[in-house]
C-alpha cells in the first residue's frame, strides 16, 4: 500500500513516483552533474562575510523583489552572452526547478497542456504534471537530435501552453540551433522556455537563445547557478524574459520566496565569478576526453555541450550501473535502452570510471534495477 492511498490525494497525482535521484556515499559521485571542485577558498570566505552582515538583521523579511540580485544577475548575462538584459528582465528563485514551476503556474494549470521532447530534464513534466497540466511528448530521432520541420508541425498541430526544450539537453548534452528556437516561438501561441542550466559549458561559438529575446514576449530562458558556479547546495536559479514574464511570476511566487541568505550568497558568487568559471575549462576537458576514451573502448558516446556525457552501445546498462556502483563510482541510468550518463569531474575522477568501467564490460550476473533518473536544479 502507498504512504498516500488513506489520503484524499488529487487523482491525477495518484500513481506518480517522486523525485527520487540517489544520494549514496561512494568514493566518485558522477551522476547529479554537480561540479567536483568545491568553492574556492577565498570565494567561500567572501561569502561567509556576505551571510555574516545579514544574520543580525534575520528578523526582518529578505528583500521580496532581489533587487540587487536580479542586477548581479543582468549584469552577468549581458557580459557572458553579448546581449543587454536588464534587471526588469530578470526573475530568480531557489534553484531553476522553482523558476521553471514558476513558469508553470503562471502559464499553466488544470486544462492546460505542456510539451517536450523526451528524452531531455525529467523534471520538466514532473513540474507541469504538479500543477495540473497534461504532458505532450514530441518527437526525437533516432539519434536524440530534433528534427525542425518535425518538431515545428508538432507544436503547430498540439499549441501547448508551455513548451520546453533545452540546450544543452539533458541528457544528451547536445544544443540546439537557435533557427530552430525562432521557428518554435513563430509556430506556438503559448510560452517557449528554452533550460540553458548548462550553457557555460557550450563548445565554442554555440549562441544562447538570450539573443533571441528582444521582440519575444513569450520566449522565457532558464539558467542556474548550481553547475559550472559550483553552487548546488546554495539553490539558485533564474530566467531572463520579457519585463511582462517577470511581472506574471509576481503573480505565483510565494511571499518573500529567495532568503536573504541565499541572496547574500549569490551575490558573492557573483562578485568573484571569473574564479568560480576557473574550473568549467578544466570540466570540459574532461567531458571531450570522455567522449573520446568512450569512443575508444567500443562505445557509442553523443558528443556533449553540458558538463556530462550520454554514453550507448551496453548490453545491460542496468547490470553496468549496479556493477560500476561495486567500484565504488555512481554514474546515471538515464531510462534510455542500452545507455548510461556520466558527470565530468576532476581527472582523477574520469580515470576511476574509465578503470571501473572498463572492468564491468566484462559480463557478469543479473542485477536489480538501478534508480530511475531524475535531476535536481
Amino acid at each position: 500500500m502507498s504512504p498516500t492511498d488513506r489520503l484524499p490525494l488529487r487523482a491525477d497525482l495518484r500513481g506518480r513516483e517522486p523525485y527520487g535521484a540517489p544520494q549514496i556515499d561512494v568514493p566518485v559521485r558522477l551522476n547529479t552533474n554537480e561540479s567536483s571542485y568545491d568553492v574556492p577558498a577565498e570565494v567561500a570566505a567572501e561569502m561567509v562575510r556576505a551571510v555574516a552582515a545579514e544574520v543580525g538583521g534575520l528578523n526582518r523579511y529578505p528583500d521580496r523583489e532581489h533587487t540587487a540580485l536580479r542586477a548581479d544577475l543582468a549584469a552577468y548575462l549581458t557580459r557572458s552572452t553579448g546581449c543587454p538584459v536588464t534587471a526588469d528582465q530578470v526573475w530568480a528563485g531557489n534553484g531553476s526547478n522553482e523558476v521553471l514551476q514558476h513558469v508553470a503556474l503562471a502559464f499553466g494549470g488544470p486544462g492546460r497542456t505542456a510539451a517536450g521532447f523526451t528524452p531531455a530534464y525529467s523534471m520538466h513534466p514532473i513540474i507541469a504534471g504538479g500543477v495540473g497540466m497534461e504532458w505532450l511528448d514530441g518527437p526525437r530521432r533516432d539519434d536524440f537530435s530534433l528534427a525542425p520541420d518535425d518538431v515545428t508541425a508538432f507544436v503547430l498541430d498540439h499549441q501547448p501552453d508551455v513548451v520546453f526544450l533545452c540546450s544543452p539537453n539533458n541528457p544528451t548534452g547536445t544544443a540546439l540551433d537557435l533557427a530552430l528556437v525562432e521557428q518554435v516561438c513563430d509556430a506556438a501561441t503559448g510560452v517557449v522556455l528554452v533550460d540553458e542550466a548548462y550553457a557555460e559549458f557550450a563548445r565554442p561559438g554555440t549562441p544562447s537563445a538570450v539573443s533571441l529575446l528582444p521582440g519575444r514576449e513569450r520566449l522565457v530562458v532558464t539558467r542556474t547557478m548550481s553547475k559550472a558556479f559550483a553552487l548546488a547546495g546554495a539553490r539558485v536559479g533564474y530566467l531572463a524574459a520579457d519585463e511582462q514574464v517577470c511581472a506574471a511570476m509576481r503573480l505565483v511566487r510565494l511571499p518573500y520566496h529567495l532568503s536573504s541568505i541565499t541572496q547574500a550568497v549569490a551575490r558573492a558568487a557573483l562578485a568573484h565569478v571569473d574564479r568560480l568559471l576557473g574550473t568549467v575549462e578544466a570540466i570540459k576537458q574532461q567531458r571531450d576526453r570522455l567522449v573520446d576514451e568512450l569512443r575508444a573502448m567500443g562505445l557509442d558516446p553523443v558528443p556533449s555541450d553540458a558538463n556530462f556525457v550520454m554514453f550507448g552501445g551496453l548490453d545491460d546498462e542496468k547490470r553496468t550501473w549496479t556493477a560500476l556502483l561495486d567500484h565504488g563510482v555512481l554514474v546515471r541510468d538515464v531510462g534510455v535502452a542500452g545507455h548510461l550518463r556520466v558527470t565530468a569531474g576532476t581527472p582523477d575522477e574520469t580515470t576511476a570510471f574509465l578503470a571501473a568501467l572498463a572492468a564491468t564490460l566484462v559480463p557478469t550476473g543479473p542485477s536489480p534495477d538501478a534508480p530511475e533518473n531524475q535531476e535536481h536544479r
